[in-house]
């Protein structure tokens, strides 16, 4: 066994290793020397010496290539790349996600932006495999690629460190052609995006004189049609109930959400006319998305049509969230800042419950007579910009969740049909799962309108003609917790 003084010798050689970020290949084994166990170890080397220099790990580079944040008018931020060798442009945002950074990267909803994490330390463990699961789904990725034009970094670990990891964060971003920057004050780019709001940005790669790209802001782009599928895919044939998912850029934990509950789930173009084949459906889902919801008219029509006429349970979750408030006559607009992260507080104003929610959207939802947004709190450490101003709710609409930082709307839902919507992802890959009920209370109201052909499961108390039954059992209190889907007593 290695004696104690052996290993107080390695801890200095593993901190230098761990703080510059380079891996440390040992040095031959010196001549063995007596009563030196250590020396006929497994692997027959010894401890390398401490006074030595970790080298640079083989096919590096010897110098550090410059990569330049720029922010339309605001400052440059200077760092090292360690992604692609490409300039782009995009719009800066900031998530305040501790974990998960391979499952924020492949979310499709970053289309189009330059992605700083708050968080100092990203890529310590490395990026895993491209394993599926029994539906056929990603297992660790949201998405089979990186939708981030860029990502932007405090200090960047090339020394990762997981037993699921197959690359490291920089030669994944490589391999799918993102340009990344580290060494960069993500603090102060933080205040500057806080200040100005989401801006327009590029990352330039390369020494001076390189090429820069023109400042792009994304949302006047059709993100939602580059991202959606082209062509109906069907996962978990056989599911007793069927669900129709709108895909404006879903995330692969959402569809095994639903797979999960038994569902099968048919993946739709974002301008499928799902109102035509509504007979082949049991529910409908409107998912997540990047950009603005305002390019997607034809959703918006056909959602149109089926709040007017279906009975049968609808959910939308961040952009189905604005396009199913779009549909029922509200407006969207664009906030100062957004919410990206994994700890925004949103209370359930049906139960007043406060749960940990993981969003990720910078659009505003108005009504008819639009005010203006809640003050900025200067303790508020995300970026915002679309959500609900629920000050006048329409006519059978009402407020279902409000931020807890802010008060903006993250929710509403139909006083009479199963009509639901919310803002969050309530998805826990990568973030809380306080609020992953809320799939089995859809699919719950999927299957009992299936089943009964009930006229509504949100048909709110002063609707009902009939006096109320007696209360449900804790059991089941429990199970209709969020009160999303479920029949009031």
């Amino acid at each position: 066994m290695p004696t104690s003084s052996a290993f107080a010798r390695l801890r200095p050689r593993a901190a230098a290793a761990l703080r510059s970020g380079r891996a440390c290949p040992t040095p031959p084994a010196p001549p063995p020397a007596a009563g030196r166990l250590f020396a006929t170890a497994a692997d027959g080397r010894a401890p390398p010496a401490p006074a030595r220099r970790c080298p640079e790990p083989a096919g590096a580079r010897t110098e550090p290539v410059k990569a330049t944040l720029k922010i339309l008018g605001g400052p440059s931020f200077e760092g090292r790349s360690f992604g692609a060798d490409t300039s782009v442009a995009g719009e800066a945002v900031f998530t305040t996600s501790l974990v998960g950074y391979p499952e924020s990267m492949t979310d499709p909803s970053y289309a189009g932006q330059i992605l700083v994490f708050t968080q100092p330390l990203i890529g310590n463990y490395g990026v895993p495999p491209a394993a599926v699961d029994r539906f056929g789904l990603l297992t660790h990725f949201e998405s089979a690629k990186i939708h981030p034009s860029a990502i932007v970094v405090c200090d960047y670990a090339a020394r990762y460190s997981h037993w699921n990891a197959v690359s490291s964060l920089g030669d994944w971003c490589k391999a799918h052609n993102v340009p990344a920057v580290t060494g960069v004050d993500t603090r102060e780019i933080v205040h500057v995006l806080r200040e100005n709001g989401s801006s327009p940005a590029s990352l330039v790669v390369g020494a001076d004189g390189a090429f820069e790209p023109d400042y792009v802001d994304p949302n006047t782009l059709h993100l939602v049609d580059r991202v959606s599928v082209k062509s109906p895919v069907v996962y978990n044939r056989g599911g007793d109930v069927r669900v129709a998912l709108v895909d404006c850029g879903v995330k692969q934990n959402i569809i095994r959400c639903l797979c999960a509950g038994g569902a099968e789930v048919v993946l739709l173009p974002w301008d499928y006319d799902f109102i035509k084949d509504g007979d082949r459906f049991d529910g409908l889902f409107v998912s997540n998305g990047p950009g603005d919801p305002r390019h997607c008219v034809a959703t918006v029509g056909h959602l149109r049509v089926a709040v007017e006429t279906w009975d049968k349970p609808i959910f939308g979750i961040c952009m189905g969230n604005q396009l199913l408030g779009m549909a029922a006559g509200l407006k969207v607009k664009k906030m100062r800042f957004g919410n990206r992260g994994h700890n925004q507080p949103a209370v359930n104003l049906r139960t007043g419950q406060c749960v940990i929610t993981s969003q990720n959207h910078s659009l505003l939802e108005t009504f008819r007579t639009p005010l203006p947004p809640p003050p900025r709190r200067p303790s508020h450490s995300v970026s915002q910009g679309f959500a609900l101003d629920d000050t006048e709710m329409p006519a059978m609409w009402e407020r279902y969740f409000v931020n807890a930082n802010d008060g903006s709307n993250e929710g509403i839902r139909h006083a009479t049909k199963p009509f639901c919507s919310v803002q969050f992802h309530p998805e826990y890959c990568g973030g809380p799962r306080d609020c992953e009920p809320l799939f089995d209370e859809f699919l719950a109201a999927v299957r009992r309108r299936k089943a009964e052909k009930a006229r509504s499961a949100f048909a709110s108390p002063s609707s009902r003609e009939v006096p109320p039954g007696p209360a449900p059992p804790p059991e089941a209190r429990a199970a209709t917790a969020f009160e999303a889907f479920a029949i009031p007593a």
